[in-house]
């Protein structure tokens, strides 16, 4: 499987991702992978109507994505992963799944969070699983755009 990009956007798929990362990254599959969106038929339903009609969909859970991932299901797709929150990307690392890096789009604000980057707000639960997914060895970005210049996350938590 070519897994192309890695998104944590706790938006999923919006228009953002359906247009400009979408395309930019000519993937042929986004492949959710959030326990409960895929758990939910509403959120399901609301995820295929936003996705372009070209790019085929998977909505997956941590464990099942591992599962067909090791199967080689998507060897023949371009796919483009999106994680709700980064401690589904540490649960399907540990599942022994390799991904190329990660870029942190969306993290609304909630309470006790911290903003770190323009629409970007870290939970003390997500600096820590960012933390995890750092020592992993696992490159992480900061960008909400394609032609955005990245940023290093790490950098970015580095004083939280």
């Amino acid at each position: 499987m070519s897994i192309i990009h890695v998104r944590i956007d706790e938006r999923l798929i919006h228009g953002q991702v359906a247009t400009v990362w979408t395309n930019t990254l000519g993937c042929s599959r986004i492949m959710v992978v959030n326990d409960e969106a895929c758990n939910s038929e509403t959120q399901k339903y609301v995820l295929k109507l936003a996705t372009p009609p070209s790019v085929r969909l998977s909505v997956l859970t941590v464990e099942k994505a591992a599962v067909r991932i090791k199967e080689g299901k998507y060897d023949n797709d371009k796919v483009f992963v999106i994680f709700k929150n980064p401690k589904d990307c540490v649960r399907l690392l540990e599942k022994g799944i390799e991904l190329p890096m990660v870029n942190v789009g969306n993290m609304a604000p909630k309470d006790g969070s911290t903003n770190v980057k323009k629409s970007v707000n870290v939970s003390r639960e997500d600096v820590e699983a960012f933390r995890k997914l750092n020592s992993m060895g696992l490159k992480i970005t900061a960008r909400m755009v394609p032609d955005e210049p990245e940023s290093n996350f790490m950098d970015l938590i580095k004083d939280l």
